[in-house]
């Protein structure tokens, strides 16, 4: 079925690309606008205020343990395309692409370092999107690049790394252009989408930041896969253990039962609805304020989801 588009309220709009929005315990969310390039504050009236600016291209972002706020650069790898009325990520310039990295930002003082730039010697291209575990690390996407006038497509992986600097480890290799992640609210499996093919894939985690090994052609890591012409982009986890993800093209919000691959759809109105995340503005412990990112009109948009949410590890 899909919900009426009536349930949705907009907080705030003239975001740049909105993403990675994180609902804090004040009210408030804090998001990334990947082109502005900068880290925003959106208070519960809608008025903004910047965290810090940041050079490249801000993309999936979270707290950790510390408290900072831990966030995937894809280095620039977009390039801004008004369409009018839309926003679009356009092609992939290699004059501004500063390369990719995990970057951790000190929300007090807007400080940001970088944590992470490669893996084994390679160098990370192009991250999207991390969730923290209950252990203190991270699972997170490459999102690799498109370059239409070299004509590649980078091979990527899924990655683990730690909040401290000490450890990042490649735990899948290929995925095919691998966007948001999450984990099932028992921890033991990790979830990610993949934009181009529409498929949402999952793998089991053997031990904190390892994957169980796959069999070859074994078809229940594919937990999804959307029919017709619907690109996927990030995603969170809703407290009933099904995977919400942002739906592009077919704008909203698919929602996919883990069980049984059944789905429905929460329309936005906008194209490139990119992002949700869950918060408990009303201290019920259920998590039901649904936030989501309508990157293409730069809003950010609010409804009371119908199941509780999930909530994430040091939030």
């Amino acid at each position: 079925h899909t919900a009426a588009m009536s349930e949705l309220t907009e907080i705030t709009s003239g975001l740049r690309f909105p993403e990675g929005p994180i609902a804090m315990p004040d009210g408030s969310v804090i998001l990334v606008e990947m082109f502005g390039p900068r880290i925003t504050r959106v208070r519960p009236d809608g008025s903004k205020e910047t965290i810090a600016d940041i050079v490249g291209g801000p993309n999936g972002a979270a707290i950790g343990p510390d408290g900072a706020l831990y966030l995937c650069n894809n280095g620039g790898c977009f390039t801004p395309v008004d369409l009018g009325d839309l926003l679009l990520p356009g092609p992939f310039d290699p004059a501004v692409y500063i390369g990719g990295r995990i970057q951790r930002v000190d929300l007090a003082t807007g400080e940001v370092a970088d944590l992470y730039t490669e893996c084994d010697g390679r160098p990370l291209r192009a991250p999207n999107d991390l969730v923290f575990d209950a252990h203190g690390g991270f699972w997170f996407t490459d999102h690799g690049i498109r370059d239409h006038v070299a004509r590649t497509s980078d091979l990527t992986g899924i990655y683990y790394a730690t909040a401290d600097g000490s450890h990042i480890s490649e735990q899948a290799f290929p995925v095919e252009a691998p966007n948001g992640i999450g984990l099932a609210p028992d921890g033991n499996t990790v979830y990610w989408a993949e934009t181009q093919t529409g498929r949402v894939m999952r793998r089991t985690i053997a031990s904190p930041g390892v994957l169980a090994a796959a069999i070859p052609l074994d078809t229940s890591t594919c937990m999804a896969g959307l029919p017709g012409y619907q690109l996927l982009d990030s995603l969170a986890v809703d407290g009933d253990g099904n995977v919400c993800v942002a739906t592009l093209i077919n704008g909203g919000v698919t929602v996919i039962s883990p069980a049984d691959g059944s789905m429905h759809h929460i329309a936005t109105g906008d194209l490139l609805t990119t992002n949700i995340c869950f918060g408990d503005s009303d201290g019920s412990g259920e998590y039901r304020d649904a936030y989501i990112t309508c990157s293409g009109t730069g809003r950010l948009l609010h409804m009371r989801w119908p199941s509780p949410g999930l909530r994430l590890n040091y939030v």
